[in-house]
């Protein structure tokens, strides 16, 4: 399923301005193909803002998300990968982006399932760190 949902959904920048320009550009895809509405992104930065960190669920990566009453129009998720880490709030480097949306409050939950088993495995991390292609990111999801 995680693949499924990512097959259209992957980029890759050699780096970004903010960590809030992270989220909006983790985001695009979802924006482009009608998943999120704009006022979900602004409250996914929002989140960060008043909650702190909490999306960097391990070092390196963060899961930029929001309540899906603002603005989730599908279920969905995107991945973006930096060249060069940007700083979150309290100097937390992030490298990779899984930005989610779910139209309801627990129609994420496989997709989150699968992502945490990926996520769980430090070479599959180290991997995706390393990946150039999105078929490169698609082959090491594949292999869950």
């Amino acid at each position: 399923m995680l693949k499924e949902y990512l097959e259209n959904n992957i980029h890759f920048l050699p780096n970004v301005s903010d960590w809030k320009q992270g989220i909006r550009e983790s985001a695009q895809p979802l924006l482009e193909n009608g998943t999120v509405e704009p006022r979900y992104v602004d409250a996914m930065i929002q989140n960060v803002i008043d909650n702190g960190n909490y999306i960097i669920i391990i070092p390196e990566v963060a899961i930029p998300h929001a309540r899906h009453e603002y603005g989730a129009m599908k279920t969905g998720i995107s991945f973006l990968k930096l060249e060069e880490p940007v700083q979150f709030p309290e100097e937390s480097p992030v490298y990779l982006f899984f930005a989610l949306a779910s139209e309801t409050s627990d129609g994420h939950l496989d997709i989150l399932a699968e992502l945490g088993e990926v996520l769980s495995d430090p070479d599959k991390v180290e991997e995706l760190k390393q990946a150039k292609t999105a078929s490169e990111v698609l082959n090491i999801l594949d292999a869950i």
